[in-house]
């Protein structure tokens, strides 16, 4: 079915409406039932963002974020710049804001569809964020809340393993915090975490893969992180 995609959250506009995703929650992972099929053509009014409460407003800039960690240092020095006329949706700023994330994600997706490669690059902050959403039950935290977690979990990995410097690390969980995005999620059930990310689609013979990032602008997909590791991790969103 031929179909055009009108976002009118920050979140959708920069990241699900040029995806091609369609996906569906389950108990046991986050979009485990689903399909790719690209939309005709996606139709954005920024002034819509206008209407969002400011929470929604917040999460769609995880995802801004993450695509300047993953892919553009410059974006992610733009947003740290303008987080205060993001956040209160003023049309320039947001006009750019837009069109690089937009430009990112849609070359992502242009080099490799239906993930087989780079488009895992996209889930930096996913396989600890879709965790946490699946132990949450799908409530209590919304999914951008979810991913700017993930991100600062993964942000840790990569320092342990030293992929990534520690002053980095820092840098992107203070502007998460600036952004209003949780970095620390108290109570978080560690082991029952753990367990939901091996339900995760980016497992591959029982081995846990994660998007882990290299630099301000680079991230590489990482296989046989050790359980140890990755446990510390949840643990420090837990305190």
């Amino acid at each position: 079915v031929p179909f055009v995609q009108v976002p009118t959250t920050r979140l959708a506009a920069v990241d699900a409406s040029g995806g091609g995703k369609g996906g569906v929650d389950h108990a046991v992972g986050k979009n485990l039932i689903g399909a790719f099929h690209q939309p005709r053509v996606v139709v954005t009014d920024i002034e819509a963002f206008r209407t969002l409460p400011p929470r929604e407003v917040r999460c769609g800039l995880a995802e801004c974020v993450k695509h300047g960690v993953i892919r553009d240092a410059g974006l992610f020095e733009f947003i740290g710049r303008h987080v205060q006329k993001i956040l209160t949706c003023d049309s320039g700023v947001m006009a750019e804001l837009v069109a690089r994330n937009v430009a990112i994600k849609a070359a992502v997706v242009a080099e490799d569809p239906h993930e087989h490669g780079v488009r895992a690059l996209l889930n930096l902050g996913h396989t600890f964020g879709h965790a946490i959403e699946t132990v949450m039950g799908y409530t209590g935290i919304a999914h951008g809340e979810g991913v700017a977690l993930g991100m600062v979990a993964a942000g840790r990995v990569a320092a342990e393993r030293r992929l990534f410097a520690e002053a980095e690390a820092k840098r992107v969980e203070a502007l998460l915090q600036e952004i209003g995005l949780p970095v620390r999620l108290p109570g978080l059930d560690v082991e029952k975490t753990f367990a939901a990310m091996g339900a995760d689609k980016k497992v591959r013979s029982g081995k846990m893969r994660l998007i882990l990032p290299t630099g301000l602008g680079s991230a590489e997909v990482v296989a046989g992180v050790d359980e140890a590791t990755i446990r510390r991790a949840i643990a420090s969103l837990a305190r």
